[in-house]
């Protein structure tokens, strides 16, 4: 499927992968999407060095691949952003107001910027900043949300008024999303809980079989997992909101360096594979498209099911 964004990206699948933080988002789930024709993604924040992740990446993977950051988090990161310019295709920045100096420093790195916008006006911002593309976040979306609008429409007021491909993200589970996302002006999609709930990503079985067993009814836009980001919104599933109430302080253990790092009520960490003790009281992030996952598979079998011939 050639599209705007896979021309840019000399990718062979218009799919961009959610940059997830928290270490859920690992390095062998970016590579697998990246491998299926893909965009992989990883973020900025994790337990491992920046510079070791990348260097992981360029030894198995010709295709390309990116950094998320969070433009909070760019005055303190000035080497990891640069770093990451020169390494990686795309820088993909969240939770700031677009800005060309940010634009230029990542371009005379040598990687195209990618913006995660949640309204019409920030979008048009982020065109005139110089952004290379921008993603069209909808209220859909799990993990934390910048916008109000839906994803559809959304697109709609987007699509229409940049120059830029547009990356549908909020939502997206399935073969009819991507064809919405695309009837409305998308040139891909950034996919993020379909891709968890896979055999390469670092969610914690218990977070896994939740996903699973979730219905679309089943997630909840909150404040509540504020601790370490507040009054930031965020989509989770409405399990986590009800386990953590009732869980006992501190709700579970992170195994960090040979120790065992309490992780208290209303962290904003998910559950990863590294996390022991009440792990469904930990932000379980999902998007509204939860209930269309039934199963954990490859991600070989989600690029095939949103994208292969039926």
């Amino acid at each position: 499927m050639t599209t705007a964004f896979t021309d840019l990206l000399a990718c062979r699948v218009p799919l961009q992968l959610a940059p997830v933080g928290g270490g859920v988002g690992t390095t062998q789930l970016a590579l697998a999407v990246c491998e299926a024709g893909g965009v992989g993604m990883i973020h900025s924040l994790d337990a491992a060095p920046l510079s070791d992740r990348l260097a992981w990446l360029h030894e198995r993977t010709s295709e390309p691949y990116g950094v998320g950051f969070f433009g909070f988090h760019l005055a303190h990161l000035a080497a990891e952003l640069e770093l990451a310019a020169s390494q990686a295709r795309v820088i993909d920045v969240f939770w700031s107001q677009p800005d060309a100096d940010t634009v230029t420093r990542i371009h005379d790195g040598g990687a195209l910027v990618f913006w995660q916008v949640g309204s019409p006006a920030e979008a048009l911002e982020a065109a005139d900043a110089g952004c290379d593309v921008i993603v069209a976040q909808g209220v859909e979306a799990g993990g934390h949300v910048r916008g109000t609008t839906p994803l559809l429409d959304l697109l709609d007021e987007v699509a229409p008024k940049v120059d830029v491909p547009v990356v549908g993200a909020g939502g997206i589970a399935t073969r009819d999303h991507v064809r919405r996302a695309f009837d409305a002006g998308a040139s891909a999609v950034r996919v993020g809980t379909r891709l968890l709930a896979t055999t390469e990503s670092a969610a914690h079985p218990d977070y896994l079989a939740a996903l699973v067993a979730a219905g679309d009814e089943d997630t909840e836009l909150t404040k509540a997992f504020h601790v370490g980001w507040e009054n930031a919104p965020h989509r989770v599933l409405s399990r986590a909101i009800s386990t953590a109430r009732d869980a006992e302080e501190p709700i579970a253990q992170l195994l960090h360096e040979g120790r065992q790092v309490p992780i208290e009520r209303w962290s904003a960490l998910p559950p990863t594979t590294a996390c022991t003790g009440s792990v469904t009281a930990m932000a379980m992030y999902a998007g509204a498209g939860v209930g269309a996952i039934t199963e954990v598979v490859s991600v070989d079998a989600v690029i095939d099911l949103l994208f292969g011939v039926e």
